[in-house]
């Protein structure tokens, strides 16, 4: 018998009598004093011995229930987090639940999340094809949008209460974060969570794109594959702020409206098209720049496309990402379709080739915030903004991933932190529920022994 299941020892009706508490060995009477006085002496002897013993047994308690009583807050506090466990399917990302409480050291906030946006590299990480991401298990997630709860020394531009945009290499998807105070981004009043969780790396990457690599001017064409994505929307809204920019996008049949309405001129269905054929007839003598998230053989057909002084902007391998998990065969195929080229044919061609990787650009935060201010006043105007695709909680993040590695999203997919709730059940629900409850009862196995009328052949 464990020492928690022992009975308590009962206190004899002399240990009742002097106070005495259960367990303790009895103090030893002290002689009795002669007359009134002897009772005032006995009685005074009495209580202190009484009160010698109580002291010893609550000294005699082990420390840790005081610790208990008195349990640091820092300790106690959990938050719910997506874990990374390891490469694979939908399945290899779960909600887990991390104790203590982020506190922020110098230079450091900490951020109480609200939104998280889901990325193509959050995409590749999972199945082993992002090397930005430490092995697992690791949290994902590059950017995300909430509140300042606490701030750290030296941190003078942010305070408690702040909503603000993150930007990181990975390590946002959960509840809360600790950041670099230089990594977060002050959003604009009327700008909700969800579309600052939609904002940084789509408008960053967009821009830089546009405007650092291609240099866009008036009058010039370009082609936005998977024109549909975050990126492509807004890499199209970006196109409309510059004068005469024909935009050619590439996406399903059934988005067109949208991204026509978005700014796309020509839109192109990948699935059922020839895209280059396509852009042949409309502008025979190509394109002065296109965006190529896609990579493998996309790039050399791209390079192709590109007019006499045109810019090829490659900024992604969404071709290598098929299935749930890895497969090899598409990232062979993908290898060896890569395009190269030499300097020397470069300048034969006349054409600009450059590379982009945001994932890369982790110690450039100057040149980042820079940008970022640039696309908040662009915001500001009402020139840009995020569309919002769909919105999951964490719960539902294998959905989230899902809808957009299939490319059935339409802007950007988003992760809610806050649990999700369950819905109330009907009155049709539950009259339901306890009629199958009694359905089940009648078609409960007859006992042992009870014979039960078989139909007949026959019979149904």
């Amino acid at each position: 018998m464990s020492g928690e299941d022992t009975p308590a020892p009962q206190q004899s009706e002399d240990q009742v009598q002097k106070g005495q508490p259960a367990g303790e060995p009895e103090a030893e009477p002290p002689q009795e004093p002669q007359g009134e006085a002897s009772n005032e002496a006995a009685t005074e002897a009495a209580t202190e011995a009484a009160t010698a013993a109580t002291t010893e047994a609550e000294e005699s308690q082990p420390a840790s229930t005081a610790a208990n009583d008195k349990a640091p807050e820092e300790e106690a506090f959990t938050y719910r987090a997506l874990v990374l466990t390891g490469y694979g399917g939908y399945d290899k990302v779960k909600l887990q639940l991390k104790k203590g409480r982020p506190n922020p050291r110098s230079g450091e906030v900490t951020v109480r999340v609200k939104a998280c946006g889901v990325n193509f590299p959050d995409l590749l990480a999972r199945q082993g094809l992002y090397d930005r991401l430490p092995s697992p298990p690791v949290t994902p997630g590059m950017e995300c949008s909430g509140f300042i709860e606490a701030v750290g020394e030296d941190v003078t531009d942010r305070k408690v209460g702040d909503r603000v945009m993150v930007l990181e290499r990975c390590g946002l998807w959960q509840e809360v974060v600790l950041v670099k105070a230089d990594h977060t981004f002050l959003m604009p009043e009327g700008m909700t969570y969800e579309e600052g969780a939609a904002f940084p790396v789509s408008y960053i990457t967009a821009y830089v794109l546009l405007f650092e690599m291609a240099n866009i001017r008036p009058n010039k064409s370009v082609l936005i594959h998977m024109a549909a994505g975050g990126v492509g929307i807004a890499a199209t809204q970006l196109c409309q702020t510059v004068s005469d920019v024909t935009v050619f996008g590439t996406a399903s049949a059934n988005k067109h409206e949208v991204i026509k309405q978005g700014g796309v001129m020509h839109p192109i269905d990948y699935r059922t098209r020839d895209y280059v054929e396509e852009i042949r007839k409309i502008s025979p003598q190509g394109l002065d720049v296109v965006l190529d998230p896609l990579g493998g053989s996309d790039t050399q057909k791209a390079f192709n496309l590109l007019k006499p002084m045109g810019t090829l902007v490659v900024y992604g391998a969404a071709n290598r990402l098929s299935g749930q998990r890895k497969n090899l065969l598409a990232l062979a195929k993908s290898w060896y379709s890569q395009f190269t080229i030499s300097a020397l044919s470069l300048m034969h061609s006349n054409k600009a080739v450059c590379g982009f990787h945001l994932g890369y650009l982790d110690n450039e935060f100057a040149l980042i915030s820079g940008v970022l201010q640039k696309l908040l006043h662009l915001y500001q105007q009402g020139k840009i903004k995020p569309r919002i695709d769909s919105t999951y909680h964490f719960e539902q993040v294998s959905d989230a991933m899902r809808r957009m590695q299939d490319r059935n999203n339409i802007g950007k997919v988003i992760l809610l932190t806050e649990p999700k709730k369950e819905e109330p059940k009907s009155k049709e629900d539950s009259k339901d529920q306890k009629e199958e409850g009694q359905n089940d009862i009648k078609k409960e196995e007859p006992k042992e022994g009870v014979e039960t009328e078989q139909p007949k052949t026959g019979e149904s």
